[in-house]
């Protein structure tokens, strides 16, 4: 059943369960409706769209999904797309919530989301001071948890990047580590794309003078839009760190390399010695004074040892080795 919740409310109070039916959403004065539903099907949306005459540009938007966050007027109708947000493991995924408000309803229309708002109406109903505010109200506590579910991701990202970046400092970047960096730096430029437009209904909202939108009201999506906002900028904070991450990754690594070749080059030039003297007394030239002289052999081999002996200290003491 795509119909999570349906109910009647006045004061700010719960008063009784309205069934998708033209005498179930039929309003006395001072009442207002809230109509929670998932996914529905076209049969149980035509009821709401004759019922309250929600405008077709809005009702295609609503059943097509995949729509950027937006706010639309419709005469004295406002249509609210948010997008959800869901960790799992390094990725996030995306659901939308539709939302239309009138001046005596709001109708929630999940897609793809696993976060119900069981939640937040049993929140919103201890507060009857503030649920009488009617619609308005409803719209700003659905757009409030929205936003607040984009900070255990934003949280959950940061832990990974800091992780990272220990991992870089402490050791080297495997090819998994480099593919994971940049995983999660694709994952923050998606969830960027989410935050922009998430932060510019919100502020419409907080700013303009709309339909439905009490002015006592107003002042609640300004914390909304500070929390996007907040999220917004840890996020492009990340991308900075990833991207120094990769950089930092880069330096040692080629630090690394560099050491190794200087130990390579020092140790060749310490080779080099007996080689060349070897190769000097392999050519077997027929008049080489010293092949006749006693000591000759033992004097080489002297003579290897301290040139090399003074290229490792050498060496050494200009930490090439």
């Amino acid at each position: 059943m795509s119909v999570v919740a349906s109910y009647v409310y006045k004061d700010g109070k719960r008063v009784r369960a309205a069934p998708l039916t033209d005498q179930g959403l039929t309003l006395a004065a001072g009442e207002y409706l809230w109509i929670g539903l998932h996914e529905p099907t076209d049969e149980e949306f035509d009821v709401l769209v004759r019922r309250f005459h929600l405008h077709p540009l809005a009702v295609e938007d609503a059943l097509t999904a995949h729509q950027i966050p937006k706010l639309e007027v419709y005469g004295s109708e406002l249509f609210i797309v948010a997008r959800t947000a869901q960790a799992k493991g390094d990725r996030i995924l995306y659901g939308e919530t539709h939302v239309f408000v009138g001046p005596n309803y709001v109708i929630t229309i999940r897609h793809g989301s696993a976060r119900a708002h069981t939640q937040l109406r049993a929140q919103l109903e201890a507060s009857p001071q503030q649920l009488k505010h009617g619609p308005d109200f409803i719209l700003h506590g659905v757009l409030d948890f929205i936003v607040d579910g984009y900070i255990p991701i934003i949280d959950a990202i940061e832990d990974k990047v800091l992780e990272m970046e220990q991992v870089a400092l402490d050791s080297f970047l495997s090819r998994a580590d480099i593919t994971r960096l940049f995983q999660l730096r694709r994952e923050l430029v998606k969830f960027s794309r989410v935050l922009g437009p998430m932060e510019e209904v919100s502020v419409k909202l907080q700013s303009l003078d709309l339909p439905c939108i009490d002015r006592e009201v107003r002042p609640y999506f300004r914390d909304v839009a500070d929390h996007v906002r907040r999220v917004s900028s840890r996020a492009a904070g990340l991308r900075d760190i990833l991207a120094s991450v990769f950089e930092v990754s880069n330096l040692l690594e080629q630090q690394r390399q560099g050491v190794i070749t200087r130990k390579l080059a020092a140790w060749a030039a310490i080779l080099a010695t007996p080689t060349a003297v070897a190769g000097i007394y392999g050519m077997n030239f027929e008049h080489m004074p010293e092949l006749r002289w006693t000591y000759g052999y033992p004097a080489v081999l002297g003579l290897i040892v301290v040139i090399c002996i003074g290229l490792y200290v050498t060496f050494k003491r200009t930490r090439w080795l």
